[in-house]
């Protein structure tokens, strides 16, 4: 195992009963990256993030944290992780401090440490002007913060973050967004987020997840060559039969819009835009239109969750476990 990987899953898998809830999942989360993990609704995210973070048992497979396997030694691995779940687990009778003191506590921190570690977190988190007010009197986007303060106040290697900016307002989200970034400096972090920007933003890998298999896992940079264009409009006075537009080299599928006009698709790496302007001034179709299309992120997204997952996942970059 390289040293760089503070986090290895290998052939993970959870079952309830009959259900398949995550299925021979693994990969890794490398020192100060931070890795996006999308899926729809059900797709094994959370109970993965679960089982990574110790609170639930996998049905089969290894987990490591930082070098240790989390089921032989689940008090040492845990010490590596901070978790903050989708609702914070906040005490909001406390106050701010009350809290973090409770929760450096319960990481075993130094009792000569505490203040320190609490002073460290508050500045980081944006909280120095609230340690005396009650968790339940803040807003929900300093509640976050505080469940974000919790979850780094040991200074862990892995920082798991699920849904965190759900139910915030655009600022508070801005906000938030800043801290993983910040974050993402000297931790290492897993991003669970519906919020398909935010990846973009905030992340130097992805994954996706479906129906408990990972489908996809790429950088940002594949991702974005990915989202390159790969269909174009065109249109044309003199049209062409759409059987010589197939048979130009480089067209994988055309589609005819109306009379005249198409959508050309191909792979980004084989763009035949040059040899079908060619054909044109050769065959006097008169082009009028050529118009390139970029796929979004939410039709990458969209498009690798409605595929059937036949194969195993194949990932696009070379990962040492």
């Amino acid at each position: 195992m390289s040293d760089n990987n503070l986090i290895v899953v290998e052939n993970l898998s959870r079952n309830y009963g009959d259900l398949e809830a995550v299925n021979d999942v693994s990969f890794v989360v490398k020192r100060g990256e931070v890795l996006g993990f999308l899926g729809p609704n059900g797709a094994g995210k959370s109970t993965t993030m679960s089982m990574i973070c110790g609170n639930l048992a996998p049905t089969s497979g290894r987990i490591t944290i930082n070098g240790l396997d989390i089921l032989d030694s689940p008090r040492q691995a845990k010490a590596h992780i901070g978790y903050l779940p989708e609702q914070p687990p906040l005490y909001r009778e406390l106050t701010v401090d009350e809290y973090l003191k409770y929760s450096a506590n319960l990481n075993r921190i130094n009792r000569c440490e505490i203040a320190v570690a609490m002073e460290k977190a508050k500045q980081r988190c944006g909280l120095m002007q609230v340690g005396g007010r009650l968790i339940g009197n803040l807003s929900k986007g300093f509640q976050q913060r505080v469940g974000i303060a919790q979850a780094i106040i040991h200074s862990p290697a892995v920082v798991v973050l699920d849904e965190p900016t759900v139910g915030l307002d655009p600022i508070q989200i801005r906000e938030i967004r800043a801290l993983i970034c910040d974050l993402g400096r000297e931790h290492s972090v897993i991003l669970s987020t519906h919020i398909l920007p935010e990846v973009q933003m905030l992340c130097n890998r992805v994954q996706i997840m479906h129906q408990g298999r990972l489908v996809l896992s790429d950088s940002i940079e594949g991702l974005q060559r990915r989202m390159q264009s790969s269909s174009m409009l065109v249109a044309f006075q003199n049209s062409p039969d759409e059987q010589v537009l197939e048979n130009i080299e480089g067209v994988e599928e055309v589609e005819t819009l109306d009379v005249g006009r198409f959508r050309i698709h191909y792979l980004p790496e084989n763009n035949p835009v040059e040899t079908l302007v060619e054909s044109a001034v050769n065959h006097c179709w008169a082009l009028s239109e050529l118009t390139p299309e970029k796929m979004s992120l939410e039709q990458v997204f969209v498009d690798i969750t409605r595929a059937e997952v036949d194969e195993p996942m194949k990932t696009t970059e070379t990962e040492a476990l």
